[in-house]
């Protein structure tokens, strides 16, 4: 059976990272665990893969995230408190977190960058095609991407990377393609990648962001990858391997994303997160609408 032929089931969330941007909030708090609106991060996360068939997720963790598995795990004590309250709906969106899908925890020990994060991947999943979620970056459930990323590489083999457009003076920020064109309108060739180019060396505006669909290929290619930028093992330096070498498994398709996508990776970004799914919320967004163009029409007298 080929690569193409097997179904991807699971999906590797690395969270080993120490969220230093968000200090002092993350010296004891998992910066993953910090909330958007009312669910920590790291949910809207593992709520995308399983909804996109990958319910066999890998948390890759580190010192200090005891706290993402107890969120993934039962409090039967709470539970029962809200259940004895009458407090239904609290007590169903507590259970979901539960029952998301099979979730396994592996450290990375000494964190050498993300393609080290993915090595360690390795042995829980083995010679097969897998995801790859980052937690700085939420897709918009209403925009699904992921199971068009797996429809690309189910058909095509090979590896499979997210990409946006970006203004060229963000490229430097991201990890950037070389593309060509083909016949699918949302999809290019990948010819090249550079993690983190200069504006003027930059091969486009098409920045990786952090959804991969990988081949079990990519493991070997890791183990002989020098370090990179940062003197770490850097995910882009394989896939450029990988796009611009022959073997089994070789190869890299880019699907280019026009959807919504949130960025929570630093403070900012993260608050204008919040504001917009806050402000779409439902039971939320009618309410803090009004609030905020009350508190934004005022904003000119607080500054006098």
């Amino acid at each position: 059976m080929t690569t193409n032929e097997r179904r991807t089931t699971k999906a590797v969330i690395p969270a080993a990272g120490m969220g230093t941007r968000f200090l002092p909030a993350t010296k004891a708090t998992p910066k993953e665990m910090l909330p958007v609106v009312d669910r920590p991060a790291i949910q809207y996360v593992v709520e995308e893969a399983v909804q996109a068939g990958l319910d066999d997720v890998l948390m890759i963790t580190g010192r200090s995230k005891r706290a993402l598995e107890d969120h993934f795990d039962r409090n039967a004590e709470l539970e029962a408190s809200l259940q004895a309250q009458g407090k239904d709906e609290l007590l169903r969106q507590v259970q979901a977190s539960n029952d998301l899908g099979t979730i396994h925890y592996v450290r990375q020990g000494d964190p050498r960058g993300l393609g080290h994060a993915v090595l360690c991947a390795a042995e829980h999943v083995g010679d097969n095609p897998f995801a790859v979620l980052l937690g700085d970056d939420l897709i918009d459930p209403r925009d699904p991407v992921l199971p068009r990323m797996l429809d690309v590489q189910a058909r095509h083999g090979g590896s499979v990377v997210l990409l946006l457009e970006v203004p060229a003076d963000q490229v430097h920020l991201y990890g950037c393609a070389a593309v060509e064109p083909t016949d699918e309108e949302d999809v290019v060739r990948v010819t090249g990648l550079v993690e983190k180019p200069a504006v003027d060396e930059a091969p486009s505006n098409l920045a990786l962001i952090g959804r991969y669909a990988l081949d079990p290929a990519v493991f070997e290619v890791l183990r002989h990858t020098p370090l990179g930028r940062g003197n770490e093992i850097q995910l882009t330096d394989a896939l450029q391997t990988l796009a611009t070498t022959d073997g089994e498994g070789h190869g890299v398709r880019g699907v280019v994303f026009r959807g919504r996508r949130y960025d929570t990776g630093d403070r900012l970004d993260y608050l204008k997160t919040i504001v917009k799914l806050a402000s779409e919320r439902g039971d939320l967004g009618p309410d803090f609408r009004a609030w905020l163009r009350e508190y934004v029409a005022g904003d000119d007298d607080r500054s006098s």
